[in-house]
C-alpha cells in the first residue's frame, strides 16, 4: 500500500499513514482538499494584505496616526502566506523545510503577540484614557513592536533547535495559550469601564468593543483548537483533526483582514449604519405584522 504523506507547516513533521484502500483514497482526497484550500487562501490573502498594508501606510504619509500594531500584524500574516507559498512548491531540501517551518512558527507567534497588543491598546483607551493619552508615544510603540518580533525569534533560534519535537510542541502551545485569558480580561474590563468613560465618543466605544470581540473570536475559533490538539496529540491522534487544525491556522491571515474594516472609521461607520438600518427595518416589519394581527 502506498504511503500518504502530509507536510505540516506547523511543526515541520512528516507523517506517514498505512491504511486499506478505502481509507487511503479518503485521506488522499482530504489531502487534495487541504492543498486546494491553502492555495485559495494564498491567492485571496496575499493581494488583500498588500493593499491593506499600503492603505495603512498611506495614513502615515498623510500625517495621520496609523495603527502600528495592525500594520505589524499584517506583516506577520504576510510572512505566513509567503511560507505557505514555499511549502506548496514542495521543496526537496530538508534545510529549506526547517527554515520555512521555523519562520512560519515565528509568524504565528508574532501575530498572536500583536493581537495582544491591539487588545491591550483598545482596553487602555476605555479603561485608562488619561494614562494612555499621555503615555502613548511612537517610541514606546516601536519598542513594543521590536520586543514582539524578537521573542519568537529568540525562542526559535536558541530554544527549539536544542529540544525534542515533543518539548517544542509544548513550548509552542504554552506560548499561544497564554494570551487567551488576557483577551477575555481586556474585553470584560472594557465592557465594565464603558459606563464610566465619558471622554471617548459613543461611536469610538462601539468600534473598540467590536475590535476586542473580533480578536477574541479569531483567537478562539482559529488558534485555540490547534493549541488544544497540539497538547493532546501525543495521547490522541486523529488525521482529520490534524489537517483541520492546520487549516484553521492558515485561515488566520484572512480573518485578521476584518480588523481593517473596524480600524477605518469611515468603513465602520457605514457598516454600523447598515446594521442599524436593517435592525430598524426588521422592527418596523415586526410592528406592522403585530398591528395587522391585532386588527384581525
Amino acid at each position: 500500500m502506498e504511503n500518504i504523506t502530509v507536510n505540516t507547516t506547523l511543526l515541520n513533521e512528516t507523517i506517514y499513514f498505512n491504511h486499506n484502500a478505502s481509507l487511503h483514497e479518503y485521506y488522499e482526497n482530504l489531502g487534495f482538499i487541504f492543498h486546494v484550500v491553502t492555495r485559495i487562501i494564498i491567492c485571496i490573502g496575499l493581494p488583500l494584505l498588500l493593499m491593506a498594508i499600503y492603505a495603512l501606510y498611506s495614513l502615515v504619509k498623510n500625517g495621520q496616526v496609523a495603527p502600528i500594531y495592525i500594520i505589524n500584524l499584517f506583516i506577520s500574516d504576510l510572512i505566513q502566506l509567503c511560507c505557505l507559498i514555499v511549502w506548496e512548491s514542495e521543496p526537496e531540501e530538508g534545510t529549506i523545510k526547517k527554515i520555512v517551518s521555523r519562520t512560519y512558527r515565528c509568524g504565528l507567534m508574532t501575530s498572536v503577540g500583536f493581537m495582544v497588543c491591539i487588545s491591550l491598546e483598545r482596553y487602555l483607551v476605555i479603561a485608562h484614557p488619561l494614562w494612555y493619552r499621555f503615555r502613548r508615544t511612537i517610541r514606546i510603540s516601536v519598542a513594543v513592536c521590536v520586543v514582539v518580533w524578537i521573542i519568537p525569534l529568540v525562542l526559535s533560534l536558541t530554544v527549539v533547535p536544542w529540544v525534542t519535537a515533543f518539548v517544542s510542541r509544548i513550548i509552542f502551545s504554552i506560548f499561544l495559550l497564554i494570551p487567551f485569558p488576557l483577551f477575555i480580561f481586556f474585553l470584560v474590563g472594557t465592557l465594565r469601564a464603558l459606563s464610566t468613560s465619558v471622554s471617548v465618543p459613543s461611536d469610538e466605544k462601539r468600534r473598540i468593543v467590536a475590535i476586542l470581540v473580533l480578536v477574541l473570536l479569531i483567537y478562539t475559533l482559529l488558534f485555540l483548537p490547534s493549541i488544544i490538539y497540539l497538547i493532546t496529540e501525543t495521547y490522541l491522534y486523529d488525521f482529520i483533526l490534524h489537517v483541520l487544525s492546520i487549516m484553521f491556522l492558515e485561515l488566520s491571515p484572512l480573518a485578521d483582514l476584518l480588523l481593517y474594516v473596524f480600524i477605518k472609521k469611515e468603513t465602520f461607520g457605514k457598516l454600523w449604519t447598515s446594521v442599524c438600518c436593517c435592525r430598524k427595518e426588521n422592527n418596523d416589519t415586526t410592528n406592522t405584522n403585530t398591528i395587522s394581527l391585532d386588527h384581525m
